[in-house]
């Protein structure tokens, strides 16, 4: 990442998608609008329409207007809220191509402006509950959970190489792994473990554990037999393999095994989703989209749109996706106001949960759930007070 100057003005692109993703990118950019304010930064947000239910509405080959391509590359960073859209029929919105309805903003973004690495955070706040079952109850320790799990985010099973025989008599998915796209993704995790500096919750040692099926599949060989050539590089990272099956199982009943994890995109996008029950759900869950030259923050719950409309959406993994930008631009500008708005954000987050007061009703329970806007209310209300302290 190219280390610039700070600026005096940021040009965010915000992509609020279909349903809830509409709702929370709001109180996202509430928020922004707040921080700006109390930091003396500008936020220059170009707000863009996509997903599912624009494509409904326009009949269009396109599921977002001409130029967002243009516009999310030239852009400092990118938020995005969630994509998915239900047609009348209620099977999801496919456009002529047979992509989804949002893939522009979703996996074309992360092709095009190749975001390499797919980095979620894992971490467990305290005052979270885990609900299993419908019943709530602290079944893992805030102590024990805190990994970072890294996607690789531009091939894989998504490389969008396949067909599908005219008469339905099958189809096949060509999942492409490529020396190249294994070696930065894998080393990025390296990087991650090394910039930690805290290790694994059991034993505090710095180590990368590389995800795969190399027990039966040729691209999990290859990304296997890279991560080993990639580990001599990090002497003070311990490499650790795992078939992705036995993972599935470790990361529940073991999460404090693990610091930084690595593995294909497949792969990548079901065991990070297992791994957000760890830290309460979805709607807790970050997922941040990096690459040398760009870089696109999101809420990895999806649109959900049952929930549309109602306030009942949690806003904490957005606000938490805010959070992380902030912290990727304070970085790649040297920017220390944005790093310690990222910081306010964080804290601001964790302070809300850890009070139980008000709290989205995946993590308080129906009956004692908050709206999501005075849920993201008490968030900007705990973050005024941390900014204002200089």
């Amino acid at each position: 990442m190219s280390l610039r100057t700070a600026k005096a003005t940021y040009d965010l692109v915000l992509l609020p998608g279909d349903g809830i993703g509409v709702e929370v990118i709001a109180e996202a950019r509430t928020m922004l609008d707040q921080i700006a304010t109390a930091i003396g930064v500008g936020f220059a947000c170009t707000e863009i329409a996509c997903g599912g239910k624009y494509w409904l509405e326009h009949g269009e080959k396109r599921d977002w207007p001409e130029g967002s391509e243009e516009t999310c590359a030239a852009a400092d960073a990118i938020l995005l809220g969630a994509v998915g859209w239900p047609t009348a029929s209620g099977s999801p919105a496919t456009m002529q191509n047979g992509q989804m309805a949002g893939w522009s903003a979703v996996i074309g973004n992360r092709t095009r402006l190749d975001l390499f690495a797919n980095v979620r955070p894992v971490r467990l706040l305290p005052g979270v509950l885990h609900n299993l079952s419908g019943e709530r109850a602290l079944v893992w320790k805030p102590e024990n959970v805190d990994m970072v799990i890294v996607r690789e985010g531009t091939e894989g099973l998504y490389s969008g190489v396949g067909e599908r025989a005219t008469d339905d008599s099958g189809a096949t998915d060509l999942r492409v792994i490529t020396r190249r796209a294994s070696e930065r993704v894998i080393r990025k995790a390296f990087q991650l473990s090394m910039a930690r500096g805290r290790g694994a919750p059991k034993d505090k040692k710095k180590r990368v554990t590389c995800i795969a099926k190399h027990n039966v599949l040729h691209g999990c060989r290859l990304f296997v037999d890279i991560f080993r050539e990639i580990a001599k590089e990090f002497p003070e990272v311990e490499p650790d393999v795992c078939i992705v099956d036995s993972f599935a199982m470790f990361v529940l009943t073991q999460p404090e095994h693990y610091d930084v994890c690595v593995t294909t995109n497949m792969f990548g996008d079901i065991v990070t989703d297992l791994a957000s029950v760890l830290q309460g759900g979805m709607g807790m869950a970050v997922g941040c989209n990096i690459g040398d030259d760009h870089a696109m923050f999101e809420p990895i719950h999806g649109s959900a749109p049952p929930l549309a409309g109602k306030d009942r959406a949690n806003p904490l993994a957005m606000l938490l996706a805010t959070g992380e930008l902030l912290a990727w631009l304070g970085a790649r500008y040297a920017d220390s106001r944005l790093t310690r708005a990222a910081a306010a954000v964080e804290t601001a987050v964790a302070t809300v949960v850890r009070a139980n007061k008000t709290l989205p009703a995946d993590l308080a329970g129906a009956e004692h759930a908050a709206a999501r806007s005075v849920v993201a209310a008490a968030v900007r209300g705990e973050l005024a007070t941390l900014l204002a302290a200089r």
